[in-house]
């Protein structure tokens, strides 16, 4: 059996090369947020290269940058993945860090785990907190249903997931990162045409703030040394076998 390594990402070019525009591309900032253990990292890894790599290194927030193109448009995509947050005495236990994150977000991404009811309990929370960050109500966000697959030790109803999304006016996406691209691709392809929308409606100087980008992360490196590695386990797993 022999295993490919490569990495693909969405009709991905440098800007400026063959079939790019030379323009400086629109810039969206997306930062995932949700519980631990709930697959908010191989969610941003399966958006960004199609690929499901299953075990991953604790999350240390990293953030992930890739030009991709959108509706025609080449977007300059950053997303920022955050650590689990938990319930402490009835309140979100968020530390500065994550504050930061969120604050510096043009969208967000909530994501609860059929499995993990306490993560599902997290949504209400985490989306009040977000609106308290972002006064206005202005900032997109839509609510994913991760590891859909997992149907037999499920806690958590996809009913439930819709009903509460459309009580906080959200839109709702159930997926199964581990199984399925497109549901994954259609949250963050939404949010970027939000976001697009409203820079293009925008005042000039909130576009030319919009467009200052947090400096360039070398994580996309790290992300194809954890890919090569998870495919040589793989490898040296159906050897022995």
């Amino acid at each position: 059996m022999r295993l490919t390594q490569s990495m693909c990402t969405i009709a991905e070019c440098a800007p400026g090369g063959d079939g790019c525009p030379a323009a400086r591309p629109r810039l969206v900032k997306i930062a995932v947020v949700g519980g631990s253990g709930v697959g908010k990292t191989a969610l941003v890894v399966r958006f960004l290269t199609r690929r499901f790599i299953g075990d991953y290194e604790r999350n240390a927030g990293n953030l992930y940058s890739r030009h991709i193109q959108i509706d025609g448009e080449m977007v300059a995509i950053q997303v920022q993945d955050t650590p689990g947050v938990q319930i402490h005495e009835h309140s979100l236990d968020c530390n500065e860090q994550l504050n930061r994150c969120i604050r510096w977000a043009d969208a967000l991404v909530i994501v609860f785990s059929f499995t993990d009811y306490k993560s599902y309990e997290l949504l209400g929370h985490l989306y009040h907190h977000i609106r308290q960050l972002h006064p206005g109500n202005t900032v997109p966000v839509v609510i994913v249903a991760n590891k859909a697959d997992l149907l037999h030790i499920k806690e958590v109803e996809p009913q439930q997931g819709l009903q509460l999304a459309n009580m906080l006016g959200c839109t709702f996406y159930e997926v199964s990162v581990s199984e399925n691209y497109n549901n994954v691709f259609n949250a963050f392809h939404l949010l970027c045409k939000e976001v697009s929308k409203q820079q293009t409606t925008s005042t000039p100087e909130r576009r030319r703030t919009s467009l200052i980008p947090r400096p360039k992360s070398p994580n996309m490196q790290d992300l194809k040394r954890r890919f090569k590695q998870a495919l040589s386990a793989k490898v040296r797993t159906v050897t022995s076998v």
